[in-house]
């Protein structure tokens, strides 16, 4: 299916109406055209492994096949791979929540925290979940990570 638009005009537009609309029908296929260009990639994924095992398995050579040894290596490094990246993303969801409940227990404390140069003192209102967590001060949303001091009230 394709995304590129063709310039149809309507009876009645003016030249002027009709360049316009030309540029940016022209200006939205060159996007769309940019977008499907496949770009090289600087990392190998779990699909770019399994397709090269895949075809390595289809074309090697009937008479001289492919040595168990090199086979369960390859599926090792597989596996390994697949722990590895499962590892960071659980990581990662362990530290957003590990800074929600941070900036959940700052509930109604005074705060500090830095803003470019600025030092902002206030009460801690409110706490937005997400990643990253949010606190309200004095009326204002600020990222978690801002807050350099908790003071208990």
């Amino acid at each position: 299916m394709s995304d590129v638009m063709e310039f149809q005009p309507r009876l009645g537009m003016s030249a002027r109406e009709k360049a316009d609309t030309a540029k940016l029908v022209q200006e939205y296929n060159a996007k769309i055209a940019a977008e499907q260009k496949r770009s090289a990639k600087q990392e190998l994924g779990k699909d770019d492994f399994l397709n090269l095992l895949m075809t390595q398995l289809k074309y090697q050579d009937p008479t001289s096949p492919m040595e168990d040894k090199e086979f369960i290596a390859q599926m090792a490094q597989f596996s390994s791979l697949e722990q590895t990246k499962r590892l960071a993303d659980d990581f990662a969801k362990l530290a957003a929540l590990i800074s929600g409940s941070e900036a959940q227990t700052a509930l109604g404390k005074s705060v500090e925290l830095v803003e470019g140069d600025q030092v902002i003192q206030g009460t801690v209102n409110a706490v937005i979940r997400g990643a990253p967590s949010q606190i309200l001060v004095n009326g204002n949303t600020y990222p978690w990570e801002q807050v350099t001091k908790v003071f208990e009230n």
